[in-house]
């Protein structure tokens, strides 16, 4: 953060929130205490409780431990969300540690992610009625999100708007229930957190489409370059490319549908992506979806806290990892 004095104070509340985070994954069996703690003890940019701290600016008086717990809530439901998908995409590696479906096998990954929805839904449960149903609605949403990226798109239905509403579901639904939560325990007003939650709907779209980005430009990831092209994964650049169909890229698509397995061959593709004008066009996109989610702050009260959140905009479109 910009501000000394926040950033000094949000670490203090990230350090306090890293250990009960911890404690929360405790089971009533070693076994399920260090497959519940696998993931999170991978580490993590805890960017869900980052922006529940920041978005509780906006209100008054904030009890400690009710801030805690949404964020817990949150953080929660992510890493929970993390062990079905690497299920689902059969990853062998989770922020550069192997998965826990890689070390324990499917049945008990899918498991641990129920137990930690589980503990999610024991936390919601002491902050009130209105946390719960909010909860279920966004977990209702991620799981919407996940079913319509594994059926894909139907044959009259736009490949690049799927793909945004699938992401939008799958990652935006979470990040605007943390802005949400935030202000709800800060006891904002009803205009502070409609635009806490466009906000952080927007935010999740930025989040995830400059990962898209990064995919192909960065080297320096805790994932090998191309994976999502490998993998055969939809990402913001190769739909753009599509839609434009342009025969001059008949060849370059081709190579994307194609086998991708021999490390040459990758090479060579993101080689060819990396220099291709589609680039800068998806960056576009993405820096236009970073304008409309800082536009959504307008109504916020200036200060440190609205800074941040600029700031956070920012950062995202300029990640290179």
């Amino acid at each position: 953060m910009a501000d000394a004095t926040l950033d000094e104070h949000l670490t203090a509340l990230l350090d306090t929130f890293e250990e009960r985070l911890v404690a929360t994954a405790v089971a009533g069996s070693p076994f399920v205490t260090e497959a519940s703690r696998h993931i999170i003890a991978a580490g993590g940019k805890r960017f869900r409780p980052l922006l529940v701290f920041l978005a509780a600016r906006f209100g008054g008086a904030v009890d400690h431990d009710d801030l805690m717990r949404a964020a817990l809530v949150m953080e929660l439901t992510h890493v929970a969300s993390l062990y079905h998908d690497d299920v689902m995409d059969m990853a062998d590696l989770r922020r550069g540690a192997p998965s826990a479906n890689r070390l324990w096998g499917n049945s008990v990954a899918i498991l641990v992610g129920d137990y930690l929805f589980a503990r999610a839904s024991t936390t919601v449960a002491e902050l009130g009625v209105e946390y719960v149903a909010l909860q279920a609605e966004t977990f209702a949403r991620l799981v919407q999100g996940q079913i319509a990226e594994t059926k894909g798109p139907g044959p009259d239905e736009d490949p690049l708007a799927h793909y945004i509403q699938v992401i939008a579901d799958k990652t935006g639904s979470l990040i605007a229930a943390s802005a949400l939560f935030g202000g709800m325990v800060a006891g904002a007003d009803r205009p502070v957190l409609d635009a806490l939650a466009a906000f952080g709907e927007e935010v999740g779209l930025v989040f995830q489409l400059s990962d898209d980005l990064i995919d192909i430009t960065s080297t320096k990831t805790g994932k090998t370059p191309g994976t999502d092209l490998r993998e055969g994964v939809p990402t913001l650049p190769v739909l753009m490319l599509r839609a434009e169909n342009d025969p001059a890229d008949s060849e370059l698509l081709a190579l994307i549908d194609g086998d991708l397995s021999d490390d040459a061959v990758l090479a060579d593709v993101l080689r060819r992506l990396r220099t291709h004008p589609v680039m800068g066009r998806a960056k576009a996109e993405v820096e236009r979806r970073a304008d409309v989610a800082r536009a959504h702050l307008a109504p916020l009260p200036d200060g440190e806290a609205k800074d941040a959140l600029l700031k956070v905009c920012t950062d995202l479109v300029d990640r290179t990892a």
